[in-house]
């Protein structure tokens, strides 16, 4: 049996800083390869004042792991696991555009409203992604039971061609791929988070649906109802803030995009859509159900228009990672069937 060996050498030169969250910053890179080949990429990494934290350096592997295999145009896919001078990475598709935060912030700059179809349309789009995620199963066909847990503005991308990418599955709950705390810690951002999470409670995937309700209800409104100025305030707010009558807040909202709203933020997860299925299938009913409605295209020259194609630069901090190179020899093995 013969054995079919590939190894390559890649070397990753920091470019730019693009994220900095709670405990990892986001660069972009060039991934350089033989013959003169060069790819733009995204490089994650911890931050170093959790680097040396045994249970963030086995999550972060556990989250490559995870989404190594969840390939749909709707999450960021990831490359490559590696790590180099002492530094743990993660190579991933890099994304030109913005994320939902830096979104809604230009659209109160340029004191444009988005419009009620594409506030749909982005939903959407996140929830095929979820749907994706939820039904994945490992090779065995056993479920992995998946549920991102921190569905919200910055972990939403959306790219200057008008694709819609969830990012971020750091603190998703899968079998066998992350140290799991849920019932004893809080995870996810507060003013996004289920009422079970807020309430240090066991979730599943619906959990992810009334995030996305939240998601939803923010670009509509332009604001987060559950937002509150700590974020315990805000997680009392989403255990115990009444949902309004969103027709009251906005005249945009109609009956039925009412009704979507309220279905997934009913707080007792057995009133809410049972699956992100059923919640893309109203959501795209209610754009296309009477004909042509909104597409990446539409997306994309609106957000085009409203950056003028140009996304925030953030340059990085730490002029150590400016000159770092970040070198990985990947080896593959393939062992041809018989």
């Amino acid at each position: 049996m013969a054995l079919f060996t590939i190894q390559n050498e890649f070397r990753y030169e920091i470019v730019r800083k693009i994220f900095e969250g709670g405990m990892g910053i986001v660069y972009e890179a060039e991934q350089h390869g033989s013959r003169e080949f060069v790819k733009r990429v995204a490089i994650k990494i911890i931050r170093p004042n959790f680097a040396s934290q045994k249970m963030f350096i086995e999550n972060f592997v556990g989250e490559a792991k995870l989404v190594a295999d969840l390939i749909h145009t709707n999450i960021v896919q990831t490359y490559q696991l590696g790590e180099a001078n002492g530094v743990s990475f993660i190579a991933m598709e890099l994304i030109r555009g913005v994320n939902l935060e830096q979104f809604t912030h230009q659209l109160a700059d340029k004191r444009r409203t988005l419009p009620k179809e594409l506030a749909v349309f982005i939903t959407s789009r996140v929830a095929r992604g979820l749907a994706y995620a939820h039904a994945k199963a490992d090779k065995n066909g056993k479920p992995l039971g998946i549920v991102h847990r921190d569905v919200s503005f910055k972990n939403i991308l959306i790219a200057f061609e008008g694709d819609v990418k969830l990012t971020d599955f750091g603190i998703a709950k899968a079998k066998g791929f992350l140290t799991d705390q849920e019932g004893e810690v809080v995870a996810g951002k507060p003013d996004y988070m289920s009422p079970e999470q807020a309430d240090f409670q066991i979730t599943d995937r619906r959990s992810d649906i009334f995030s996305a309700g939240v998601v939803l209800a923010h670009l509509l409104l332009g604001r987060n109802i559950f937002k509150g100025a700590t974020a315990e305030e805000s997680r009392n707010r989403i255990l115990n803030q009444p949902v309004p009558d969103f027709r009251a807040l906005d005249t945009r909202i109609d009956d039925r995009l009412n009704d979507i709203l309220h279905h997934c933020l009913a707080r007792d997860p057995n009133r809410r859509y049972e699956s992100a299925d059923k919640l893309m299938f109203d959501l795209e009913y209610y754009i296309y159900g009477a004909g042509y409605g909104p597409t990446n295209e539409t997306l994309g020259k609106f957000i085009r228009e409203l950056f003028g194609q140009e996304a925030p630069k953030e340059a990085p901090d730490d002029p150590q990672f400016k000159t770092i190179v970040l070198e990985e020899t990947a080896r593959l093995k393939d062992k041809p069937q018989p």
